[in-house]
């Protein structure tokens, strides 16, 4: 049996972005792709207009809480996808690296963090397409 792949979503304070790209690619892969999320300088909790957004669509977030970035998490993952960490995120040999440049939700209001959610949409179903 050949090894799922595994997604690792980092951004710094894992309360936004990388909690997005990261439900939504395990819903869109439907077990299909091991999917992690991390943060250089987690935050407390989720930031409420990001699980507002995800609700919206049918994804709760309400049982994630954000993850500190660690060596092993990187060093398990096929594809590293950071989310403006800049220099605070490992850097691998021989690991695929994506840097998504997003707009940050932190401080927005849930109008704000649609369009940010529907990007992030975006590019994981066409990640999900390369790796299947």
């Amino acid at each position: 049996m050949t090894r799922k792949p595994e997604v690792l979503f980092v951004c710094v304070h894992n309360a936004g972005r990388s909690q997005m790209a990261a439900a939504l690619l395990a819903h869109h892969a439907g077990g299909a792709v091991d999917v992690r999320s991390a943060g250089s300088a987690p935050a407390d909790s989720i930031n409420p207009a990001v699980r507002e957004a995800m609700a919206e669509i049918g994804l709760d977030l309400s049982h994630e809480v954000p993850k500190k970035l660690t060596t092993d998490a990187v060093e398990a993952a096929d594809v590293v996808i950071t989310m403006g960490c800049g220099d605070a995120c490992p850097v691998f040999p021989g690991k695929r690296y994506l840097d998504w440049q997003l707009e940050d939700p932190a401080g927005k209001g849930v109008e704000d963090v649609r369009p940010i959610r529907d990007e992030i949409d975006r590019r994981v179903r066409d990640l999900l397409a390369e790796l299947r």
